[in-house]
Parts: C-alpha cells; structure tokens; sequence
C-alpha cells in the first residue's frame, strides 16, 4: 500500500471511531422495498424515527426499526457520558444497497420454466448529534 492510500485509509478510520452505525446484511427483502422505508426516515430525528418505523405496516419497517435500536445501542457504548435525550440524535445517513441474488426456477405451461430472482440487500443507518461539539 502507498503512503498516499495509507494515510487515506487511517484518516477514514478515525473519522468513522466518532460515528456510531449498525449494518445489516443479507436482509431476504427487496431493495427497492427497503429503499421506501429507508427514504422515510433518512433524516428524521431519532425519537419520531422510532415511531414512525413501529406504526409503519410495512415488513420492511420491522427490521429497520431493529436495525435503529442497534444503532443507537451503539452511540451509547461509543458516547459513555453523554445522554441521547441531550444530545438530539438524527439518522444522519441511510443506504440501502443490493445483497446476493438467490436464482430460483418457477414451473410454467407447456413444459418450461421461468426464473425467479429472490433478492436480498444490505443496509446502513448511521446515527449522528445534531450538536457540532464533540468534546
């Protein structure tokens, strides 16, 4: 590795020690399904976040309010003094990414077959202060 990537890569890694996210990977639903969720609350501050995702009928809302929870489980480990009631958290970044594809083989008239794609995706949720001073 160059000097140049090396200092890139090391400057990456200490910006992402002062943010708190969870991933998830593999997740059996579609991205474009997921994406719907994810464009709901990208953005929103973390308490109606949560409400939001709770009362949403979609399944996808489920795991992304699962996905939330682990996310600011996270800040709390990361952040041990701070408070997240003080500190006004707000999902700062949301990206929903596609996973592995499962081929699948569906029965159809006259002797063939149609392909069916099971798709799966990875999600992203980076939770964030809304307050700039980090001391």
């Amino acid at each position: 590795m160059g000097a140049r990537k090396r200092i890139k890569a090391n400057a990456m890694k200490e910006a992402r020690k002062n943010i708190a996210f969870a991933k998830l990977n593999n997740c059996p639903t579609s991205p474009r399904k997921m994406r719907l969720i994810a464009d709901l609350v990208r953005g929103m501050d973390v308490d109606k976040a949560l409400v939001q995702l709770k009362l949403n009928p979609k399944e996808a809302s489920g795991r992304m309010e699962k996905l939330l929870l682990s996310a600011l489980a996270n800040w709390e480990v990361k952040n041990e003094g701070k408070r997240m009631d003080e500190s006004n958290l707000y999902i700062s970044e949301v990206k929903v990414d596609s996973g592995r594809m499962m081929k699948r083989i569906q029965a159809a008239p006259q002797g063939r077959a149609h392909r069916i794609r099971k798709r799966s995706n990875h999600v992203t949720l980076v939770v964030d202060s809304r307050n700039t001073d980090n001391n």
